[in-house]
């Protein structure tokens, strides 16, 4: 059993489910260039459910990667490798379970992660990235260092020290780091897709959830 990694339950009446993909004609009419109506449309959506929380993502093919520079290249990165939890700026995050700190980063630059800290599992070969948070939450930070399951250890940052996304946490889950320190891919091609299926483990049950997306 883990620990809620947000500070309010992970049950249907504190969230909705967020749909990104060509399916959504409301996004039809979002500029997601543009920080402050792509805030207003998630934000605007929580209110009128009177909800604190949106989720969903995992493996998702997004529209909103094709208005942001960041996800263009030789082949359109559009496939999301983690599970968003949309809510206010400067929610508190809690450790799953005990880990220590693998790595943390400022991954700057409009559309990245922002600040990052990935934790290794103490009880397994399971590496949890958690991305768009505060910079406060990575100063003072050493890797090795114990996080208990179920402490306070980061919190949602807000935009623009987060990439310049509206306000959510970046929630994955990998058997492998690759390598990687404090950074790792969350978006990918069609064409890189099963590779990182292999890697990227299904987020829910990690946050005591059923399938959503």
């Amino acid at each position: 059993m883990y620990a809620s990694i947000t500070p309010f339950d992970l049950v249907p009446s504190n969230y909705i489910t967020l749909d990104f993909s060509k399916e959504n004609k409301e996004l039809e009419d979002v500029n997601f260039e543009d920080i402050e109506s792509f805030n207003a449309y998630v934000f605007d959506k929580l209110k009128a459910e009177n909800v604190k929380m949106g989720i969903g993502g995992w493996l998702e093919n997004r529209v909103v990667y094709n208005q942001i520079s960041h996800f263009q290249g030789a082949e359109q990165r559009s496939h999301h490798l983690g599970v968003d939890i949309w809510m206010k700026a400067y929610s508190p995050i809690f450790c799953p379970e005990n880990c220590t700190i693998h790595s943390y980063k400022n991954n700057e630059g409009n559309g990245d992660y922002g600040p990052t800290i990935v934790l290794k599992s103490l009880a397994a070969n399971v590496y949890y990235l958690f991305g768009h948070l505060s910079l406060e939450s990575i100063k003072g930070l050493q890797n090795r260092k114990v996080i208990k399951k179920g402490e306070h250890f980061a919190e949602v940052g807000p935009y623009p020290e987060n990439g310049n996304w509206p306000p959510h946490l970046h929630f994955q889950v990998m058997n492998s780091m690759e390598g990687k320190m404090g950074d790792f891919p969350g978006v990918c091609a069609a064409s890189e897709l099963d590779h990182y299926k292999t890697i990227c483990l299904n987020p829910y049950p990690f946050l005591d959830l059923p399938e959503l997306d």
